[in-house]
């Protein structure tokens, strides 16, 4: 067996340095860059043998290389979480550094800032307000935080959840619903845009409650009040806004309407570049 290791060993000895090597005063090979060994000598069978060894420069080229394959999975696993979690492209861009400074959305960076314990003590967020004061905008911006730092999200409303519902059998549904524990935070947009059936209202609820029972985040947006959310006029829609008031905090978004100025700002632009001003 020695003589095997032996023998393997001197086809892997270098007998001349290489360009980057110089050999040392004691005979051995020694990196040209920090002066460290790439040969060391160790006892085999009674004999010493010179082997080669890593030194601090390939050591470094592998801590290098082994940190860019690190960041390259990492930035991969982000892409998967947020195709699976962004469900319209438009999503992708709302994010904290493309928001004018606000309340809203310095509550929504120390949300993300204290995830942590935002998480561990079941804290969801009832964003509330009138039309185009940012709400989807500031949910989506904690949506994408959260995302980066490879915190599964998923971002979606009543209207999609429904829209794939449809076509399922109770079974089907009841799976479909109990996937959203996958995902660490849950958001959904603009609650009370769908349909007021019977069975619409059974399946919002169903979707409520069951996050309720997962024990997990729920940030949910309105354009409805308070006062709607509180003083509901019939009994389903009280049964599902009594469940969102247990896992969220109100928190109301003021502001301009930001679809308003931003069709002012796009009728300027026309205008410049059309009308010649």
């Amino acid at each position: 067996m020695n003589d095997l290791l032996s023998s393997l060993l001197d086809r892997n000895t270098k007998a001349v340095p290489s360009e980057d090597e110089y050999i040392g005063e004691d005979g051995l090979f020694y990196c040209r860059k920090y002066h460290t060994p790439t040969q060391c000598r160790i006892e085999i069978g009674g004999r010493q043998r010179i082997v080669c060894c890593v030194c601090k420069c390939r050591r470094e080229e592998q801590e290098e290389y082994d940190r860019k394959m690190a960041e390259m999975d990492r930035r991969s696993y982000i892409r998967s979480l947020k195709a699976s979690g962004l469900q319209e492209r438009a999503l992708y861009d709302w994010k904290f550094e493309n928001a004018a400074d606000s309340a809203s959305i310095q509550m929504a960076k120390r949300y993300v800032a204290n995830w942590k314990d935002a998480k561990q003590n079941n804290l969801g967020l009832l964003l509330w307000g009138d039309v185009g004061t940012g709400k989807s905008f500031t949910a989506a911006c904690i949506a994408n935080a959260l995302l980066e730092t490879g915190v599964p999200v998923l971002m979606t409303n009543f209207s999609k959840i429904l829209n794939q519902m449809g076509g399922m059998y109770s079974d089907e549904r009841y799976k479909y619903i109990a996937s959203f524990s996958a995902f660490e935070l849950l958001i959904i947009d603009d609650l009370g845009i769908e349909r007021n059936t019977e069975y619409a209202l059974e399946q919002v609820y169903a979707v409520i409650d069951e996050r309720y029972k997962s024990g997990k985040p729920l940030i949910i947006t309105t354009n409805l009040t308070i006062v709607q959310i509180r003083d509901a006029d019939d009994v389903a829609h009280a049964r599902i806004y009594s469940r969102v008031l247990e896992l969220c905090t109100p928190v109301q978004v003021r502001g301009t309407d930001r679809r308003t100025e931003i069709g002012r700002n796009k009728q300027a632009l026309v205008k410049e570049i059309l009308l010649g001003g």
